[in-house]
Formats: structure tokens, sequence, C-alpha cells
């Protein structure tokens, strides 16, 4: 029986994923590559991130999003999966603005950190 869990997300974006991942100082893995998971069972990821008690943490693609995948028992992070999840996807939310921004022509014209933590971005276009 597996004792993996997959939560979904909401990050569709692998590059962006990379860079969220990157700026929390996580040192991850591309993929493809195993999960490392409770009886030496595995699960397959397309980014993983090894724990030091020997149990993984990765996000697989699951035809909709990039899950989360883990043996929740084996949970080494600092803080919950929850709190591991809000900060990923935060960052993962800037990159994909900034990306897309990019993309449209756009540049960064502030960015200001808010006392709840969130990130206020404008974002400005010039035009021709």
């Amino acid at each position: 029986m597996s004792h993996f869990s997959q939560i979904k997300t909401q990050i569709r974006n692998l590059d962006s994923l990379k860079s969220a991942l990157s700026d929390l100082g996580m040192d991850w893995k591309a993929g493809p590559s195993d999960v490392r998971g409770y009886q030496g069972l595995t699960h397959n990821a397309d980014v993983v991130i090894e724990q030091q008690n020997g149990y993984d943490i990765g996000f697989a693609w699951n035809g909709k999003e990039y899950a989360l995948v883990t043996d929740l028992q084996f949970w080494q992070q600092n803080g919950s999966v929850d709190r591991f999840l809000k900060q990923v996807t935060q960052r993962y939310a800037y990159h994909t603005i900034l990306n897309e921004g990019n993309r449209q022509g756009f540049q960064v014209a502030e960015q200001q950190r808010q006392e709840d933590g969130s990130l206020r971005l404008v974002l400005q276009r010039w035009g021709s």
C-alpha cells in the first residue's frame, strides 16, 4: 500500500516552480526522478527535494498541474505542509507574473513587501 500523498496545487509552469523553489533556498533536482518513500517505495516526479531523513518531496505532473507528492508521515521541513505550499505558491505566482509580463513587454516598476507578507508588484509598459 502506498503511503504517498498527492496534494493538488495550482502550479502549471515548471520553470516558474523551479524558480520559486530556488528563491526559497530549496536544494532541488530536476526529474524525471524518484521520490523516495516508506519501505523503499518510490513515485516519479518532475522536481525532487531530498530531505535529510531519506524521504523526499516531489512535484509531479498529473495532467492538470504539478501536485506535491510526499509521504506526510516523514515531513521534515520547517513548518507545516500548508505553510510550505503557501510559500512556494507565492513565489510561483511572482515568477509567473514576471514571465508573462515580460512576454507582453512589461517591466517591474515597483516591488514592495507588505506588512502581511504579501508582495505588491507594479508593472509598466512604455508605448511606442
